[in-house]
């Protein structure tokens, strides 16, 4: 059982930015592993700190590779653009089509205190970028264009009512449609 739950849309944690972390040590490896145990429980690419109330500025993700930390990250360049379907573990069951750019530059540090320089591209590029939105306290229906955001705001104010809302959601475009971006 994961030691941390994921906190969900509707969180003031989730709207918050967080801090730098100062010091790498036990806790903080401590806190790494229980996050990484967390992400794979809820079958997520990647895992902000304050998606489970933690309001450092880190991450853990897994695209494939095993799992990595990246602490104190900054997107120092990005390129290109990229219309992809994208889902967030703080927002479960919605997957919503949004354009990021496609390249990115992130450097940060890793658990072992060195500078980590990474460039990364489409889909390890999109977690990157996912990730430190989070630690800024932006969520993924905030990089829709309006017309979409209001939608997706709609279906998840009525889920949090108890309503249905797969008739409103499957009128939501994905970037599987064949919508010009």
């Amino acid at each position: 059982m994961p030691s941390y739950s994921v906190r969900l849309y509707g969180d003031p944690v989730l709207k918050q930015m967080a801090r730098p972390v100062d010091e790498i040590d036990g806790s903080l490896a401590r806190l790494v592993d229980d996050m990484v145990e967390t992400m794979y429980a809820s079958e997520g690419a990647g895992l902000a700190a304050p998606q489970v109330g933690v309001q450092k500025r880190m991450f853990v993700y897994d695209v494939g590779d095993g799992p990595e930390v990246m602490i104190n990250p900054t997107i120092v360049e990005t390129a290109g653009e990229w219309y992809y379907d994208e889902g967030c573990l703080s927002i479960p069951g919605l997957r919503l089509g949004i354009v990021r750019p496609d390249r990115v530059h992130l450097r940060g540090l890793g658990l072992d205190g060195e500078e980590r320089s990474i460039e990364a591209d489409e889909f390890l590029g999109r977690v990157f970028q996912h990730e430190v939105d989070h630690l800024d306290g932006v969520l993924m229906v905030e990089r829709l264009e309006e017309d979409m955001r209001k939608q997706a705001l709609r279906v998840l104010r009525d889920r949090s009512l108890g309503l249905d809302t797969s008739a409103m959601e499957a009128k939501l475009v994905s970037a599987e449609s064949d919508r010009p971006i």
